[in-house]
């Protein structure tokens, strides 16, 4: 038997199992100690459910998931809206060294990805759902580009990329706290703290404050944008390169937010664009979720298990040797690998969540929370998405 259910009616559902996940993050400790998303909560109970109603041959549900599109553009419009690169330039020299660090983990794990996938006899196509895709990009990324890689035949790709995110969240958190004490204690990296000014922490939380007068202007900000978008999108596909549907409205999010904060003439309600964008990604995430067909995995157990292993290894070393070592050798580049840890396996929650636990332990680390979020949240996903890009047209 088939069971049909229509855009509004999955919309719906996609609420259910946010607020099915809400309940369980409230009940059980361990999924609210590794910030694993609501919706990936909720919609990974629905998943089994449907898994084993199909696989018994109980019922099959197909469903409408047109608006998974529609919430997926305006969340990376709304991440687009965060690319400010007056931020960037008052983060000073640090800031610049450990967004390159980034950008170097990004290739590093699609390149570790592709090169495992073809030693295990593996399709690069399908290693590349183990890549950047779910480890820096996490669960938004993952929902977005898998659609991408199935429309080059790679069977079950939202799938793989979603497990792989989901493994990326709990594996990021469990080893970026043990990572950053053992640096500290090994080291004796106590006697390097020092005081600093926390003015720039100060001045960025203004400027996400939230006004309700203010959300209808974010609304119509964030519509601009992707109407806009779909212009430069067009443009794009002119190449005769695959660009993700996102792509033109993060580019002209970008250029207006800039225009906005060098001229001065009109204001972007970055509170509310990120509230908006936090809804969209949610509402993303649920119909990403329930519309899984995880029976798709089975066969890919096991290479998913080598390629996963593989990206675990990769973070462990290059936090520990490389991130540490170029950010300093001190007490804030320790507290920065524990949160690399975070948000290079799973998302800025989880870094925040591996910092916090060490500043909590030790010291505060006003570096670490100043480079942290402004690199995972406002620069991270959008380069991260140039590059996977990239990746995808070479192979």
């Amino acid at each position: 038997m088939e069971i049909q259910i229509d855009m509004y009616q999955t919309l719906a559902l996609s609420v259910v199992v946010l607020m099915l996940g809400q309940f369980l993050k409230q009940k059980i400790n361990f999924l609210e100690k590794f910030c694993i998303p609501s919706p990936v909560v909720g919609g990974l109970i629905f998943s089994v459910l449907t898994c084993i109603l199909y696989s018994t041959g109980v019922v099959e549900f197909t469903f409408d998931d047109t608006l998974r599109e529609v919430c997926m553009v305006f969340f990376f419009t709304s991440v687009g809206f965060q690319a400010n690169l007056k931020v960037l330039k008052s983060g000073g020299k640090a800031l610049a060294i450990f967004l390159g660090l980034v950008i170097a983990l990004i290739f590093m794990q699609n390149l570790l990805a592709v090169g495992v996938s073809h030693l295990i006899g593996l399709d690069s196509l399908v290693g590349l759902c183990t890549g950047s895709i779910p480890m820096v990009g996490g669960h938004g990324t993952a929902g977005a580009f898998g659609p991408v890689l199935e429309d080059f035949n790679v069977q079950g790709a939202t799938t793989i990329c979603t497990a792989a995110a989901t493994f990326g969240l709990v594996a990021g958190s469990l080893i970026g706290g043990p990572i950053g004490k053992r640096l500290i204690e090994k080291k004796h990296l106590l006697d390097t703290i020092v005081t600093e000014d926390d003015s720039l922490l100060i001045e960025e939380e203004k400027k996400h404050e939230r006004h309700s007068n203010m959300y209808a202007a974010a609304v119509f900000q964030l519509i601009l944008a992707v109407g806009l978008g779909t212009i430069i999108s067009e443009l794009l596909t002119k190449t005769g390169l695959t660009f993700p549907i996102y792509i033109g409205a993060m580019i002209v999010a970008a250029i207006v937010r800039n225009v906005g904060e060098y001229s001065g003439k009109f204001d972007i309600y970055m509170g509310e664009i990120n509230n908006l964008g936090g809804i969209c990604l949610s509402l993303f995430l649920g119909i990403a979720m329930i519309t899984l067909k995880l029976w798709q995995l089975a066969e890919l157990a096991l290479p998913l298990m080598i390629l996963l292993g593989a990206q675990l290894l990769l973070i462990f070393l290059y936090t520990y040797f490389v991130v540490f070592r170029v950010m300093g050798k001190d007490y804030d580049a320790a507290v920065l690998a524990a949160g690399t840890c975070g948000f290079g396996m799973g998302a800025t929650p989880n870094a925040m969540a591996n910092m916090q636990v060490l500043c909590d332990r030790y010291a505060p680390s006003v570096k670490a929370y100043l480079l942290v979020p402004l690199i995972g949240s406002l620069f991270a996903d959008f380069i991260n998405s140039l590059v996977i890009t990239l990746f995808i047209n070479i192979i």
